[in-house]
């Protein structure tokens, strides 16, 4: 059976250059954007509603991609929208959430349906982002619910464009094998 799997006539696309892992699952609605990489371990299961992944964003090991489907709280349910040159580090779980350009959610973060990250910010390691909660751009977010910490640094703004680039270039030693 394949890893890339078509649910309910719905099939994953991905753009020019993704590189998937073969222990990783892709089912369903899911786009995936130019240069993206997707890790060891990861499932993206688009069955209820649509996965959109953007170009140069890596998905680390691990990690789960799930939306919510249209019922009674969520009428129209919750798709995941993740945007351009984001890194979600190992064991990130993004369930039916927005999250913006050049984000870093840190490893074994939780982000919640209807949450919205804005671009360029950071969310620290173990965080949870509650359902419906709004994160601010330009700040390091942390906790269990995330709280705003700080504004970030020129450096830490310059990192998140440099850290998706990184992945991009691991990625294509992975396909060259």
């Amino acid at each position: 059976m394949s890893n890339i799997r078509t649910f309910d006539g719905k099939s994953p696309q991905l753009g020019t250059s993704v590189w998937v892992d073969p222990s990783a699952v892709i089912i369903g609605d899911v786009v995936i954007g130019d240069q993206a990489s997707i890790w060891p371990m990861t499932a993206i299961r688009g069955d209820v509603n649509s996965i959109r992944i953007g170009a140069r964003t890596n998905i680390q090991d691990g990690s789960v991609l799930h939306v919510t489907h249209a019922g009674p709280s969520a009428p129209h349910g919750h798709a995941l929208t993740i945007g351009n040159d984001v890194t979600a580090g190992h064991k990130v779980l993004l369930h039916g959430c927005t999250i913006g350009d050049r984000c870093l959610v840190g490893m074994g973060s939780i982000v919640m349906d209807g949450a919205v990250l804005e671009p360029d910010l950071i969310l620290a390691a173990g965080s949870l982002v509650t359902e419906g909660k709004v994160l601010e751009s330009g700040y390091l977010w942390c906790g269990s619910p995330a709280r705003r910490l700080r504004e970030l640094t020129e450096k830490e703004l310059g990192f998140l464009p440099y850290v998706a680039e990184h992945y991009v270039k691991l990625a294509q030693k992975y396909r060259a094998g």
